[in-house]
């Protein structure tokens, strides 16, 4: 087993997407485009947009995120971050990034903060943006692969985008997308949700369709729970794959094993451990394993309609949210920081 501690933040950059998968969190935010008009707390998912936002009506966020900017204040924010939270990777999530018009400067702008810088994407946008992300210092994307075929895509999709050719589209530029960024040095993994066994012909495409230099990551369904558990267990013992290492990182929830298949290529199922914040998290409404759907994941960085920065912990409760000179003396963030190093401590001493 191999333990690390978290030094992730997440940065919600921009709330547009040109997807409307049926089952996206948007990081705890309501669509913007769809909310312009309505009261705070009078958050609607079922917008015009077709795009929905599964905690929004009931997470109690108080506020529409507007996109990042690439300026002094952005640069201040995440360098006041980096310096308290003690933290080094930057992963930029939306939405998706790569619409975001000035993906490259936000790039360069954290990478010269100190920040390695990820990137979570759907591929719609990559082969317009990723060379220039690779040349301002973009060291990872993780790509979101909701279908191997224009019929699984579609599958998730709003029933107005529901579009065979659409989704056609959409997954050969998310294949140039692959491929650019490995021509660009950048690492690539490729993020795949397995609700039950149907989903087996998916995993095995993926493996055969793309690279080695891209790496398979098997995620669990939340919603559906030991059935989705087994199914991946399912496919990796028929794929021959042997269980090699553990991989637990401190603070928060996300771990992973990495399997070794025959061919020598490796592959990863990414779970949820069921972390809680020793304080916080104590008293919530959800604290139970059943309705507790990520556990303590880390810290999230948002730009609201005010232009002010507001630091979150929970997309289920968005109402913990503050703005970042708040939340850097407070005791939510003497928390987390707290609770990294003495799970650490105490995973190090179980090894």
């Amino acid at each position: 087993m191999y333990v690390d501690k978290t030094s992730t933040l997440r940065v919600k950059i921009i709330d547009a997407c040109g997807m409307t998968c049926s089952f996206c969190h948007n990081e705890g935010t309501p669509v913007t485009i769809d909310n312009l008009t309505r009261e705070v707390g009078n958050w609607t998912k079922a917008g015009s947009s077709g795009r929905v936002s599964i905690y929004s009506t009931t997470n109690g966020v108080r506020f529409l995120p507007v996109t990042v900017l690439p300026d002094k204040e952005f640069a201040q924010t995440i360098s006041l971050l980096r310096e308290t939270l003690n933290v080094e990777e930057l992963h930029l999530t939306g939405g998706e990034p790569t619409l975001h018009p000035l993906l490259p400067e936000i790039i360069r702008m954290a990478t010269e903060s100190g920040y390695r810088v990820c990137m979570t994407s759907n591929g719609e946008n990559g082969e317009r943006v990723l060379s220039a992300c690779a040349d301002a210092g973009l060291d990872r994307v993780n790509f979101s692969i909701f279908g191997t075929t224009p019929e699984e895509l579609v599958q998730v999709q709003n029933k107005k985008y529901q579009n065979r050719k659409l989704a056609e589209r959409k997954i050969k530029a998310l294949q140039k997308s692959v491929q650019i960024a490995i021509n660009h040095g950048i690492k690539v993994s490729a993020n795949i949700v397995v609700p039950d066994y149907k989903h087996s012909p998916r995993v095995r495409r993926l493996l055969e369709e793309y690279a080695p230099e891209l790496s398979v990551r098997l995620l669990n369904s939340l919603d559906e729970g030991k059935c989705s558990i087994d199914a991946i267990h399912q496919i990796l013992t028929e794929l021959k794959a042997v269980p090699v290492a553990k991989y637990i990182t401190s603070g928060v929830s996300g771990s992973k094993i990495a399997y070794r298949l025959p061919s020598g290529r490796m592959i990863f199922f990414k779970q949820i451990r069921p972390i809680r914040l020793p304080k916080t998290c104590v008293g919530c409404r959800f604290n139970n394993d059943t309705d507790c759907q990520e556990g303590y994941y880390g810290v999230r960085l948002y730009r609201d309609q005010s232009g002010r920065y507001q630091v979150g912990v929970c997309i289920q409760r968005m109402d913990l949210c503050m703005p970042v000179e708040d939340f850097v003396v407070s005791e939510l963030c003497n928390e987390i920081v707290e609770f990294r190093e003495a799970e650490y401590d105490a995973l190090i001493k179980g090894l």
